[in-house]
């Protein structure tokens, strides 16, 4: 059973709004969820480009350590390695090298560019510290994924 993911801000296969790229507020959007394995000990989300120019997608957003029954992140989560809400939670480092969310910003003419919310259920305690990589995430949690949900959105500049 994969996980149901979706965002208030935008309809997976969807056009990401502008407020959410970084032509306009870089604000995370708001993601929702269901389904959530019981067995699981944290939730892990990873946002990135597969469409960016380069051998690895792009890496927008990386956040774990995210409690189990938490079935959301609000919009705007401040770029902090330990952010407010969701409490607990991890931010770890985007292809910018940053802290947080950096919303979509393809290269101009570029065509359109996907981009790829994946949501993790892991079996794994929620101990990592903030700053993982993308590759230092999926490593850490690989064996102990129990189930995943995607949403991807759209951005073209």
């Amino acid at each position: 059973m994969a996980i149901g993911i979706r965002s208030s801000a935008f309809e997976n296969g969807q056009a990401i709004p502008r407020k959410y790229s970084g032509e306009g507020e870089d604000a995370s959007p708001s993601l929702s969820w269901g389904d959530v394995p019981g067995e699981a000990r944290q939730l892990a989300l990873i946002c990135d480009d597969p469409d960016a120019p380069g051998e690895e997608p792009w890496v927008h957003w990386v956040i774990y350590n995210i409690p189990p029954g938490v079935r959301e992140l609000p919009e705007a989560i401040k770029p902090d390695e330990r952010p407010a809400e969701p409490t607990q939670a991890a931010q770890g480092e985007n292809s910018w090298g940053r802290i947080g969310y950096g919303g979509p910003m393809p290269p101009p003419g570029h065509g359109t560019h996907h981009y790829h919310f994946r949501l993790y259920a892991t079996s794994a305690e929620p101990s990592l510290e903030p700053g993982l990589s993308k590759r230092q995430l999926l490593d850490a949690i690989g064996d102990t994924v129990l189930d995943e949900g995607e949403l991807v959105g759209t951005y073209e500049r």
